[in-house]
């Protein structure tokens, strides 16, 4: 377990307690409140990670500032108040919780319709100002009304079944989801302009992108049935709030329910405030003990992941896979990783080509992540930029490299194989590498066949030397009179009494003075001290 010495942690937002004491099992963590971005700047250079919710704006500005950022966690679904497209650049992972308040926000979301469907928080103040009117209220059943979902996540998936069990019709338009998987659930597929003119209530349940910023206007708002009800529990700025202002005043739109705004706290002088038809909550979709919670424990767990570099669950902006697929990759990823700082270590000259070869299943689920584990150890001995799973593409682009992809159903000897190979004008370094009882092995070094565990953190003498006797006990000799103790030796060769490989494991890193001490060995042609 890493210390929590190594790393810190910043939570700028309030989060479940639990998920608190969670990262504090493996960081020192500093809780601090409602810094505006002049503020968060000051401070977030110290962290290697940043937790938020919704209420912190962490802009380029912060994302240039937090220098040994490695992954800013959402404490929830939306992340546009996170700069993506910084973040990405600068190798920062985004991680969020998309399933922890799924149940909240489906049963707000149904609580809105019921209100709006019954006008309960107005007959509620009504009753509270001293009158009766309960003809002023008289509300419809959801019965065999038609609820239209625009957005088929799993927010939108749960609301559905609990349509369903309030036997209404519901019409969903999801162009990522398929037909089947709406029909499996009794919901049917439509498009935007059916759900639009067909359904007496219509639910938001759509991320905020550029591409669906004022996505519900007036064109969309006239094609709606006379006397809808709108509903948005998803994000503030789907909906134009002006253009629903519009479809109320003139009496299109009967009603509509609000837990989001285009700018949160919505103005105290807001129009939208004042409509009686329309009933507001702020932003309570999330707000049950539950669920913070749960999303607290969600992302403190993703957050402790990618800090003792290993793949986060709901990854924003690098490749999602699911996660019985990345309990199997995970430990070829680390393979490949090794394999690259390995190669890079090995030669003294700028790359000319790169050729990555997997054999076996993993060839099949993961090339895009096996390849961006690769570049991240090839870059690693070489680059003071934070090269990561999410900027490793870009990284590679940007030193020119273009890297060359075999992809094998199967290997002779392995079940799963990672081969990387690497040439410079004068070298040519061929590595393989696969995994034994969850560790990784290096199984071949230039066509030499070798069986060497290796993992992060070892330090490597890789010796090339004559094969005769005494050479294992010349080097350990000179390790010795260094005082540098071998945990590991493996020796590859083609033929008796030719040339050899010797991989030596070390507990130490000799220095530069012992280093060429070794090399001056009897026998030694040239060692290579490596650090993984």
């Amino acid at each position: 377990m890493t210390t929590s010495e190594s790393f810190k942690v910043l939570i700028a937002d309030k989060i479940a307690s639990e998920g608190i004491d969670l990262v504090r099992t493996v960081a020192d963590v500093d809780i601090v409140l409602e810094q505006s971005e002049e503020e968060l700047c000051k401070i977030i250079e110290n962290y290697d990670a940043l937790i938020v919710r919704s209420a912190t704006q962490v802009s380029d500005v912060v994302i240039n500032a937090g220098k040994k950022l490695k992954v800013i966690g959402r404490a929830g679904t939306g992340v546009d108040n996170i700069a993506l497209t910084a973040a990405t650049e600068h190798g920062i992972v985004v991680v969020n919780a998309p399933q922890g308040n799924t149940i909240a926000a489906a049963e707000h979301t149904v609580a809105l319709m019921l209100s709006l469907a019954r006008h309960v928080p107005q007959a509620d103040k009504s009753l509270k100002q001293g009158k009766w009117e309960r003809t002023n209220f008289v509300g419809a059943e959801l019965r065999g009304r038609t609820l239209g979902l625009i957005g088929f996540g799993p927010v939108g998936a749960a609301v559905a079944r609990r349509a369903i069990g309030l036997e209404m019709a519901v019409l969903a338009n999801d162009p990522f989801v398929p037909a089947e998987r709406l029909h499996a659930l009794g919901v049917e597929s439509a498009s935007l302009v059916d759900v639009l003119k067909k359904s007496d209530f219509i639910s938001l349940h759509i991320p905020l992108t550029a591409q669906t910023k004022g996505m519900i206007s007036d064109d969309q708002i006239q094609l709606m049935k006379p006397g809808v009800k709108i509903i948005n529990a998803a994000r503030g700025g789907i909906l134009d709030e002006e253009a629903l202002l519009r479809g109320i005043d003139n009496g299109h739109v009967s009603g509509a329910a609000l837990d989001v705004f285009t700018k949160e706290p919505p103005r105290a002088d807001s129009k939208l405030l004042e409509k009686s038809q329309i009933i507001v909550t702020p932003h309570l979709g999330a707000s049950t003990q539950e669920a913070q919670e749960r999303v607290s424990v969600d992302v403190a767990k993703q957050i402790i992941d990618i800090l003792e570099g290993k793949p986060p669950t709901y990854p924003v902006n690098s490749p999602l896979v699911a996660p019985e697929v990345m309990a199997e990759l995970g430990p070829y990823m680390e393979v490949a990783d090794l394999l690259g700082s390995l190669a890079s270590q090995l030669v003294n000259d700028q790359l000319t080509s790169i050729q990555l070869d997997i054999s076996g299943e993993i060839a099949e689920q993961g090339i895009t992540l096996l390849k961006s584990s690769a570049i991240k150890g090839l870059l690693r001995p070489i680059s003071e930029d934070s090269v990561t799973l999410v900027n490793a593409a870009l990284a590679a682009e940007k030193h020119g490299w273009v890297i060359e992809e075999h992809l094998y159903a199967s290997n002779e000897i392995f079940h799963n194989l990672i081969g990387l190979t690497v040439e410079t004008k004068t070298q040519k370094i061929a590595l393989n590498g696969a995994v034994s009882h969850l560790s990784s092995k290096l199984v071949s070094i230039n066509e030499l066949e070798i069986d060497v565990t290796i993992q992060r953190g070892d330090t490597l003498l890789i010796c090339e030397n004559e094969d005769k006797p005494g050479m294992i006990g010349s080097l350990g000799t000179a390790l010795a009179a260094c005082d540098i103790n071998i945990s590991n030796m493996q020796v590859a060769r083609q033929e008796p009494r030719t040339n050899a490989t010797m991989i030596v494991v070390v507990d130490d890193s000799p220095s530069t003075e012992e280093l060429s001490n070794l090399s001056a060995t009897d026998g030694i042609e040239s060692i290579t001290l490596v650090h993984l």
